[in-house]
C-alpha cells in the first residue's frame, strides 16, 4: 500500500478521535471536571504559548544531550562486545542483568549522588535508553554476513576503516531499529523526571496544573507534548528509512 495512502488512513483516525472527543464534552457524556470542552483546551493553549515555549527549549536541553550520551555509550560497547566472542559471553549476564532493573527505582540514590538534578536525570534518561540500542548493536554485529567480512580481509581493511566501511553499515539495521526504540524510553523517563524534580519542561508543565484542578490546561499542555513527541519519532523514523534506503523494503 502506497504511504500516503496509510497516512490519509492515520490522519482520518486522529481526526475520528478528536470528534469524538469533541462530541463527547459538547454532549456532557464524560466529566466535564476531568474533560474540558475543546474551546476552552484552544484558550488555554493560546494563553500558555510562550510558557510552553520555554518548558520545550528545556526539554530538549535534557533529552538531546540524554540522546548523544546514550547513542555513543552504545555503538561504543556494543562494537566492542560485538567483535569479542569471549568477553561478550562474559559480559552478557552482567549488562542483562542491570537492563533489567529500571531506572525509576535507582532515582532515590541517583538523586543523592547526583550533583545536580539535571545530571540525575540525564543519567537516568541514559540509563534507561542505552540498553535497547546496546544490544541491537550487538546483535547486528553477530549477525554480519560472513562474506562482508571475507571481503573487508581481502581489501586489507582493519581498524577503524573495518568499523566504519563494513562493520556499522552491516549492522546498521539492527542498530537504528534499536535506536528507534528507545526514543520511546527517553520521552518516558524526559516526563517522569521533569513531573517530579524539575522547574520547567513539558511534562512539568501538566504536572502543575494538574496539581491545581487546571485540566484544561493539562490538556492543553499534553496535547502539545504528544504533538511534539510524535513529530520527533517521525523525523527519526525519516532518518532511519534514508539511511537503510540501500535495504530491501
Amino acid at each position: 500500500m502506497k504511504r500516503y495512502v496509510i497516512n490519509f488512513i492515520s490522519a482520518l483516525l486522529i481526526l475520528g478521535l478528536g470528534v469524538l472527543y469533541y462530541y463527547m464534552t459538547e454532549n456532557n457524556l464524560v466529566n466535564p471536571f476531568l474533560f474540558p470542552k475543546v474551546s476552552a483546551i484552544v484558550k488555554a493553549f493560546s494563553k500558555n504559548q510562550d510558557i510552553m515555549l520555554l518548558n520545550l527549549l528545556s526539554s530538549l536541553g535534557m533529552m538531546i544531550p540524554s540522546i548523544l550520551i546514550s547513542l555513543s555509550l552504545a555503538l561504543a560497547v556494543g562494537i566492542f562486545l560485538g567483535r569479542n566472542p569471549v568477553l561478550r559471553e562474559i559480559l552478557h549476564p552482567l549488562l542483562y542483568i542491570f537492563s533489567v532493573v529500571p531506572s525509576i527505582l535507582l532515582s532515590p540514590f541517583v538523586l543523592l549522588l547526583a550533583p545536580n538534578f539535571w545530571a540525575a536525570s540525564v543519567f537516568l534518561i541514559v540509563y534507561s535508553t542505552v540498553w535497547s540500542t546496546l544490544f541491537a548493536t550487538i546483535t547486528g554485529i553477530m549477525t554480519i554476513d560472513k562474506r562482508y567480512l571475507d571481503k573487508a580481509d581481502t581489501l586489507e581493511l582493519h581498524g577503524l576503516k573495518r568499523i566504519t566501511r563494513v562493520i556499522l553499515p552491516a549492522a546498521s539495521p539492527s542498530i537504528l531499529s534499536g535506536f528507534v526504540n528507545s526514543l520511546r524510553n527517553t520521552f518516558v523517563m524526559l516526563v517522569y523526571a521533569e513531573m517530579y524534580g524539575s522547574r520547567y519542561g513539558m511534562g512539568f508543565f501538566v504536572k502543575k496544573y494538574t496539581d491545581f484542578s487546571l485540566y484544561d490546561h493539562a490538556w492543553g499542555g499534553f496535547l502539545f507534548m504528544v504533538l511534539v513527541l510524535v513529530i520527533v519519532m517521525q523525523f527519526f523514523d525519516r532518518l532511519k528509512e534514508y539511511l537503510l534506503r540501500w535495504t530491501i523494503d
